[in-house]
């Protein structure tokens, strides 16, 4: 190995200790600031609220609020896309806005057809 590779290593090495560092004191500051029951129980509570909860606190989401919820993300992602495109337009032509109109018409289909099998409606 020559100086530059050995040099090149050491970078290496200097930024894993770094990241694992950053890991580790994050983790560790964390457990410093975080809140701890003194005393009082109803402090760990959510929103330490002081009221006692009832029923189970971890219910089940049915099938419904996860494919609305995996919508959204589609359709979220999908504006980023349209975002990208609206800043280049004028560099695409037609050729460009012909692709974003067939592109914006399969999101549309996409949407019926949700909409049709009443993914939408929240029950």
């Amino acid at each position: 190995m020559d100086q530059n590779q050995l040099g090149n290593l050491w970078y290496v090495v200097g930024f894993v200790i770094a990241g694992t560092g950053f890991v580790f004191g994050t983790i560790a500051l964390a457990w410093l600031l975080s809140h701890r029951t003194r005393g009082d129980e109803h402090k760990g509570y959510p929103y330490e609220s002081g009221i006692d909860t009832f029923g189970d606190s971890h219910a089940r989401f049915g099938i419904p609020f996860y494919i609305y919820a995996l919508m959204f993300v589609a359709f979220d992602i999908e504006i980023v896309f349209i975002f990208l495109w609206a800043l280049v337009f004028q560099d695409l032509l037609l050729g460009g806005l012909v692709s974003m109109l067939i592109f914006v018409a399969i999101l549309m289909l996409g949407l019926a057809y949700a909409w049709r099998k009443g993914v939408l409606s929240w029950r």
